[in-house]
Formats: structure tokens, sequence, C-alpha cells
């Protein structure tokens, strides 16, 4: 009898909060034809604004969500969206962060692409998007996409027409999982600069990428600064103890400002080839003869002195606890640093509160890893020949059909299909163009099908946009 009712209350979680697409087209024909009018229709969305831009409405949402999907009797949270609507005649680009929610209307290069909508979602346990209590638990890829399986249901009777995922870094890891574990919601994925670490304790890749990206001349550029903030710990620690207490910064997370120091001079070389490249290199000053106050500015300009902050690292706590627990992190040897270095690459771990447990399960990403070799269906993979981040690409296997892994020469984190190789370029447009079922005419040319906005186009993906701290 318990089992039953529990089953029963499930039922009406399912019925009266989250909408199936056979709701959301009763909603259409109860409320008229207005877009706004039929996606509050939908139970358990409410509007939190619209904003005006021309040729689209864009309105920021709330959708009441699980907070946990095997259990969905168990409690609620709101979880903010971002809807910006073209027409429901297009293509929907379904593209996530991986992280917080921007409540600027922007688009995304495969929306640009095939001239669509855009959903877009804030992961779950990124404020305000976090359940409350918080039980740190029910934060783990299958339920974030499990989130997104509700929402693609919930408006897939409004935005009929063909669905592709999308995003960048963390944004196109969380594509993936989706893809994994819903594959038949989507017609196509376009994931950038997506890391994927397989093994967490094998990171030998990023080593030889370290020791070969660019120059030479521009390698020992990097490594002489960054040894030079080391050298020089004593006077500049104490730039940094001043900067803190002036802006009442704290360190009882990552432990001891001095920890925190290390931490942001590692991330120096990696933040450089992150987000820019071998053409600023020269923009870098020369150790040797660098001021105190130069060295200090110039670390500060490439990681943040803010970033191993308790207020630095409180924004990105969800992140930390992921790679924790399911994503994994990498670690580099470094070895221009010999003798300098008192803490190495500190784990993920190191940058959670304490009083929220966690343990590392390393078979997720070998399961999704797998998956994606053997299964990948309608699948492009876009990364930077200079990102970091690329060193531990997606693969597709045997088993994958119209799916590709492509790197734009040169390019950072910021890679985009724009950025390929011709050929390349042509192909990955004509197969995101085809994936969303346009025309064949257009998906022979192999153009975007609506014109740069300069406002909107401001990146390829403003979830891949510079920040300081070791994240994808």
């Amino acid at each position: 009898m318990r089992k039953a009712l529990r089953w029963l209350l499930s039922l009406v979680v399912l019925i009266g909060t989250i909408s199936t697409a056979g709701a959301a087209t009763a909603a259409e024909s109860a409320t008229g034809t207005d877009i706004k009018d039929r996606i509050l229709a939908i139970p358990g969305m409410s509007l939190i604004e619209e904003k005006p831009y021309a040729g689209y409405r864009f309105f920021v949402l709330d959708y009441v969500q699980p907070v946990d999907h095997h259990r969905p009797w168990a409690g609620t949270f709101k979880q903010r969206i971002a809807v910006l609507h073209k027409d429901t005649n297009r293509p929907t680009v379904f593209r996530t962060s991986g992280y917080g929610l921007s409540t600027t209307p922007s688009r995304s290069e495969p929306t640009r692409i095939v001239d669509g909508n855009q959903i877009s979602m804030e992961y779950r346990f990124f404020t305000p998007s976090r359940p409350q209590p918080a039980d740190w638990s029910k934060l783990d890829i299958w339920q974030a996409a499990s989130d997104q399986h509700r929402i693609f249901t919930a408006l897939k009777g409004i935005y009929g027409k063909k669905w592709l995922s999308t995003g960048a870094s963390k944004g196109g890891m969380t594509a993936t999982y989706y893809e994994r574990f819903y594959p038949r919601d989507m017609d196509g994925v376009v994931a950038y600069v997506a890391p994927n670490d397989v093994v967490d304790n094998e990171d030998s890749a990023y080593d030889r990428f370290f020791a070969n990206v660019g120059t030479k001349e521009c390698r020992d550029r990097l490594n002489a600064m960054q040894r030079e903030a080391l050298v020089r710990r004593e006077p500049l620690e104490k730039k940094y103890q001043a900067w803190a207490e002036g802006e009442s910064a704290t360190f009882t997370t990552v432990g001891s400002l001095d920890k925190a120091f290390e931490a942001v001079v590692l991330d120096f070389v990696w933040g450089f080839w992150q987000y820019y490249g071998e053409d600023v290199c020269d923009q870098i000053p020369d150790a040797a003869t660098a001021s105190d106050d130069t060295v200090y500015e110039t670390i500060d300009a490439y990681s943040g002195w803010s970033a191993y902050t308790d207020q630095g690292l409180e924004t990105y706590t969800p992140y930390y606890y992921q790679a924790a627990t399911e994503l994994g992190s990498p670690t580099i040897k470094q070895p221009h640093l010999a003798g300098l270095s008192r803490y190495g690459y500190q784990p993920a771990r190191n940058f959670v509160p304490r009083e929220i447990p966690m343990k590392f399960k390393p078979w997720v990403m070998r399961d999704v890893d797998q998956w994606v070799r053997k299964n990948a269906h309608r699948m492009l993979f876009v990364y930077g020949g200079n990102d970091p981040w690329g060193s531990e690409p997606f693969h597709v296997g045997k088993g994958a059909r119209d799916s590709y892994v492509y790197v734009a020469p040169g390019a950072n984190h910021g890679a985009s299909v724009a950025g390929l190789v011709e050929a390349e370029k042509a192909n990955a447009t004509g197969r995101i163009l085809a994936w969303a079922g346009v025309d064949a005419p257009a998906v022979q040319a192999a153009e975007p099908l609506a014109r740069f906005d300069a406002r909107l186009d401001k990146a390829v993906d403003e979830d891949a946009t510079r920040e300081h701290g070791l994240r994808p």
C-alpha cells in the first residue's frame, strides 16, 4: 500500500508541475497564440522577466524541477531557464553552460547557423537554482541531464521542429552527458571545447601539451614569469595580503593565503593559453627586469588574485564538487617550478567547503567516454588546437554514425566552427543545418542562415569568456 501511494504521489508531481508535450499543445489552444501565454501555460513555469530584442522575444523563467529525479515526490526547486524565441516554425537549439544563466539575450553559433530559437538552462545547484536545503548528493550528471530532458519534454509541444543541443566547455560536457542518458531527445549535438577526463589521475596529455604549445620563445617567457612570481613569494604575498584586507577577502576553504597565492600563480600559464595565445605573448613582460608590481599585476591579469578566495570560490562550489566526485580535474607537473612550488596543483576537493561530503566515482567518465565512442550519432565536437582543455578530447569510434571531432588550428578555448579549416567548416555547417531539418539548398550552401549580430553574437559562446580559475 505504501509503495502504491508513493507512485501515486509521483504521478501527481509529474502531471501537476511538469508538462508533457501533449499538455503544452493543449495549453496552446486554451490560452491563445501569444508565445508568452503558451509558455506560461506549462504547469510549473513562471515568468521572471521579459526583455525586448529586435527580431526575438526573450524570456527569463523559473521552472519547477524535482530535487531527485529518482524520487520526484521528495521535494522540488525552481530552475532558471531562458527562451530566445524567434518562430515556432524554426528549429530550436538547447544551449547549456554547465554553470549559471546569463539573463542577457545572446545567441550560440549553432543558433545563428540554423536561424532558430534558443533555450538556455542554468545548471542545478548554481544559485539561484539550488534546492534548499542543499543535498549535494543530488548534484550529478544524470540528475542534470534529467533536468534538461524534462525542460525539453515541456517545450517540445510548442517548439515542434528539430532540436539540437550545444554548449562550450562545461556546457559542451553537459550537452554530451545529456545525449548519453537521453539519446532520443535531440536531433544533433554540437559540443565545443569539451574536456573528457576519462582517468582522473593520468594527466600526461596535459604535460605534453604544455611542452609543445606555441613557440619555445613564448613558452620560456611564460614559464619565467610564473617562476619569478614564486621566487618573489614574500614581497608578492605582502601585496596580496594588503589587497585581501582591503577587499575583506578570506581563505577558509583553501586553507591559507599562501595556498591561494600559489594556486593563482600555478594557473598563470594555463590561463594564458586557455584564453589568449601566441599573438600576445610579446605582451608578457621580461621576468628578470620586471618590478614586483609588474609581476604581481601580470599574474593578476591572467589568473586573478580573487580566484581562490572564499568569495571567488563560492559561486563555483557546484563545479568543484562535480570535479571532485565525477568529472575529474587536471594535474600538471610544471618542472620549471621545481623547488619553488609547495603544494603543486591542488585537488578540486581543496576548493569545496569541508562540511560538504564527497567521494570520487571513477566509473562515471569511463562510461560516458565508451558510450560516445560506440554510440555517437549526429554529434560534432570542436576543439581549439592551442587550448589546454583539448588535451583530453572525446573520440568517436567505429560504432559512431554521422559524428565528427574537429580541431581549429591555433584556436584557444573560444574555438568555433567558423575557425575550422575550410573543408571541415563546410562539412560541420552543412551537418548542423541537415540535423536541424532545413531545406536541402541551404544544407548544400553550408552557410549560417542568420546574419552576424555584434551584440547577440558577442562570442562563440558567452560561457567560454575569460574567467579566472582553473575551470573548463
